[in-house]
Formats: C-alpha cells, sequence, structure tokens
C-alpha cells in the first residue's frame, strides 16, 4: 500500500470518528446521514446518540423512528439485521449477527441498557485446536412485535421472544419465550402471563 493510500486511509477513519462523536442537534444529523448511507435501507425519523459502531451496514435495514442512543455496537458482517419501526436502543447496547447470524426486530420494541443480543456462537468441539480458531456457528434472533428487553439482559442464538413480552432485568434467555409472556432469570424462565 503506497503512502497516500495510508493518508487517505486514516483521514477517512478521522472523519468517520469525528461524525461518530460529534455532540449536539448537528452531530445527531451527520450520523442520521451517516448511517443512512451506510445501511441498505432505512426510514424516516432516525435518530442516533454519539459513538455508534456500525460494521456490516449494507446488510442492516432499519424502519422508521428508531432511537438508537449512546454508544451501542451493530454488526451484521457476513449476517443480516432487520430493525422494524417504533424502535427504542438504549445505550451500550451489542446487536451482533455476525458470522452467517440473522436478528429480525420487530415494531414497537424497547431495549434496556448494556443488552446483548448475539445470533451465533463460537465452535468448540475440539479440545486439540483453540476455541477461537474454530470459527462460528450462524442462526437467529427474532423478536417479535411490542416486546420490553430490560437492562442487561442476554438473548442467545436461535431464540425467539414473542410478541407483547417483557424479559426482566439481567436475564439470560436462551430459548423461546411465548408470546404474552414475562420471563427473567438465568437461565430465564416464565414468570407469569400477562393475560
Amino acid at each position: 500500500m503506497t503512502i497516500f493510500k495510508k493518508i487517505i486511509r486514516e483521514l477517512k477513519f478521522f472523519l468517520i470518528q469525528l461524525i461518530i462523536f460529534f455532540p449536539g442537534g448537528l452531530g445527531n444529523w451527520l450520523r442520521k446521514s451517516y448511517l443512512k448511507n451506510q445501511v441498505q435501507s432505512s426510514g424516516s425519523e432516525i435518530s442516533v446518540g454519539i459513538g455508534l459502531v456500525l460494521t456490516g451496514g449494507k446488510n442492516i435495514c432499519i424502519g422508521s423512528r428508531v432511537n438508537i442512543m449512546r454508544f451501542n455496537h451493530i454488526y451484521a458482517h457476513n449476517g443480516s439485521i432487520e430493525l422494524g419501526s417504533d424502535i427504542a436502543i438504549n445505550s451500550n447496547t451489542q446487536i451482533g449477527a455476525a458470522d452467517k447470524g440473522r436478528i429480525i426486530i420487530g415494531d414497537q420494541v424497547i431495549i434496556g441498557p448494556n443488552v446483548v443480543l448475539r445470533a451465533s456462537d463460537h465452535i468448540y468441539d475440539r479440545v486439540d485446536v483453540p476455541i477461537y480458531k474454530q470459527g462460528h456457528t450462524g442462526g437467529y434472533i427474532i423478536i417479535e412485535n411490542d416486546v420490553w428487553i430490560g437492562a442487561n439482559v442476554v438473548i442467545t442464538k436461535d431464540v425467539k421472544v414473542g410478541a407483547h413480552s417483557i424479559i426482566g432485568a439481567g436475564s439470560v434467555v436462551t430459548s423461546d419465550v411465548e408470546p404474552y409472556s414475562v420471563f427473567a432469570g438465568v437461565p430465564a424462565k416464565l414468570i407469569k402471563k400477562r393475560r
């Protein structure tokens, strides 16, 4: 790589970092414009807080009226993410569909701070090969409409959270959640039905 290409790459990185961390209303406008340019498709009335890390944007679709707060990570390289409309994603959340994973989040979904949605896992079958060299296995996470995911929740691959459900703070969800359910715990279990 020539020195000129290295300088261009560094300048591009600097500009992106400036956009990601620029404060105030102008910063939100810059981030929203940057996001719309990076993703496959996006709707209207999107708000993007500072510190968003986005990779694999061409595999990401975003609906309208989506509020992405501060310091979130959304990555879909070699995977796909679909966000519906009327979604609130609180701070420091990770939504990861890399490594052939797929995440679909419906409409009217509330995601609390520090939530992790990870649609693929490390392969660890062999003990003679370090885990980090064994690759990943992709899966899916489906969050249906009108779901509230509390703070510090982890949802693992191959999980469907049914519509109108609540996941209690600090839960680890490793199996499907029926619609109209309140789940909590590690691993998360049914606490009660909402109707």
